[in-house]
């Protein structure tokens, strides 16, 4: 739901210097579907502000990070998520968006060359209601997003970790109805922004809304990550499934992933392997500015097809709760502890290994 926006008001043209108030689960959406009912071309502005501090009881660190860094990736400090601005420009012909951010996210898992840029894309109509964007696209892929606003949670799941969470290339995206779209697209590859071989990735998407306040999204991707001295192909068959219910006071979402990549069973490297996961999130809110949310969750990679060189073994799961407070519109505080575990020995504390971690993180989101 908007909410009421300061603006500007030039002949033929609006400037917007708010954003949406609510935008829990909104990076599920792939793609505007009021775009081509623009009466007047809008340019919304707007800035994000993440903070946190957390606490980890292991001292598993990479580069200052710990393990699986993302949201909250600093063990022991008040830090920052991301600091962000953003310019989006929409028409009923025309569209782009850039956006940019500095702070843990960016630095823990982006590409140096690009770790100031989170989004920059253009594109225009081709007929009503079909279009064509180009450039650097925030994911589509999974119902959690490195923006802790647009989750339930402040954490992100291990199997949304291992999500992409940028693509650079070209989309193209039909509004068949009110309540369904697709998109066909070609990226650069796997959470790539540069390619890192002759090969493209290639996803199709689509979304259906049951009403306002049900909706499921399927996202397919194939891609071949191998470099191009390797003889020996991995293309991968990457599926991805999540739905979001919302009513009155609870808000539901359930994540499902399932991947196949060729020639990476450890067993026998002439077959293929498999990745899935799952996770199912929960959020009660019994007073307007107060809720209590839960998240569990569960990831298998025993072939190390997207964990690569760390061996999470058979599974690694784990248990969420939290609490959010909402000061005031455009804002959120959240206190959440997880339990993660894993059957190796993947955490450690001074010189013993250990096979699950606790966290917890306080988390301060604001934006405008």
């Amino acid at each position: 739901m908007l909410g009421q926006p300061d603006s500007l008001k030039k002949p033929g043209s609006t400037i917007i210097f708010s954003s949406e108030s609510n935008l829990e689960l909104t990076g599920t959406d792939i793609i505007d579907e009021r775009i081509d009912s623009l009466s007047k071309p809008e340019l919304r502005i707007g800035g994000y502000i993440s903070t946190y501090y957390a606490h980890y009881d292991d001292e598993t660190e990479t580069n200052g990070f710990v393990q699986f860094p993302t949201l909250a990736p600093r063990n022991n400090q008040f830090s920052l998520n991301m600091a962000l601005v953003s310019m989006a420009y929409k028409s009923n012909r025309l569209r782009s968006n850039i956006t940019l951010h500095y702070g843990d996210v960016p630095e823990s898992s982006w590409p140096a060359n690009f770790k100031l840029i989170q989004e920059a894309h253009a594109g225009f109509r081709i007929i009503d209601k079909l279009w064509l964007d180009a450039g650097f696209f925030k994911t589509h892929i999974g119902l959690e997003s490195f923006q802790p606003r647009e989750n339930i949670t402040s954490s992100m799941s291990i199997l949304n970790f291992y999500d992409p969470y940028f693509l650079s290339g070209v989309k193209l995206t039909y509004l068949v109805t009110s309540r369904w779209s697709v998109q066909l697209a070609a990226f650069n590859g796997y959470n790539e922004y540069v390619d890192n071989n002759k090969n493209k990735a290639f996803d199709f998407s689509t979304k259906y809304k049951v009403n306002n306040n049900i909706s499921f999204t399927y996202n397919f991707l194939t891609c071949d990550e191998t470099p191009d001295y390797v003889k020996t192909k991995h293309q991968r068959f990457y599926q991805n499934l999540y739905g979001t219910f919302n009513f009155k006071k609870i808000t539901v979402g359930f994540d499902l992933n399932y991947g196949l990549q060729q020639h990476s069973l450890k067993s026998d490297t002439s077959r293929t392997a498999s990745v899935f996961g799952g996770l199912l999130v929960l959020k009660y809110m019994p007073f307007k500015k107060f809720g209590a949310y839960g998240r569990v969750e569960y990831f298998s990679d025993p072939n190390q097809v997207l964990t690569q060189k760390l061996n999470t073994g058979n599974y690694v799961k784990g248990t969420t709760l939290g609490v959010e407070v909402i000061p005031q519109k455009n804002s959120s505080l959240s206190f959440e502890w997880r339990i993660l575990e894993s059957d190796q020995l993947i955490f450690r504390q001074g010189n013993t290994l250990l096979n699950q971690r606790n966290e917890f993180i306080v988390c301060l989101d604001l934006w405008f």
